[in-house]
């Protein structure tokens, strides 16, 4: 039986002196949940489109879901929306689940 793949992702900046802290936890609840965790993606406060990024990152590598310590390490606080329409984006703390989701239609083409 093939497990479901995740990836691990927080900024470094958000962390601080948590980061190992932070990277154990996404371990822990990605193992509690079922998960494959495959890798635990770092950016930091100067990375460059860091969403755009990270979809890409889950779209090449082709996992489920994402494990952050929080939403935090997003910008605004908010799931982005290009991330959650490829995977599910699971938070540590609080402990919630956002579900894959398409994203909005473009209604502006005519």
């Amino acid at each position: 039986m093939t497990l479901p793949s995740a990836i691990g992702y927080l900024r470094s900046d958000v962390s601080g002196a948590r980061q190992v802290w932070d990277e154990n936890q996404i371990r822990s609840l990605a193992k509690k949940f079922g998960y494959d965790l495959r890798k635990t993606i770092v950016f930091n406060a100067t990375t460059d489109r860091p969403a755009h990024r990270l979809r890409v990152v889950v779209s090449r590598l082709g996992v489920d879901a994402v494990f952050v310590p929080s939403l935090a390490h997003f910008d605004g606080n908010e799931v982005p929306v290009e991330v959650v329409a490829v995977a599910a984006v699971i938070t540590v703390s609080p402990q919630n689940t956002h579900t894959r989701r398409a994203a909005p239609a473009d209604n502006t083409r005519r």
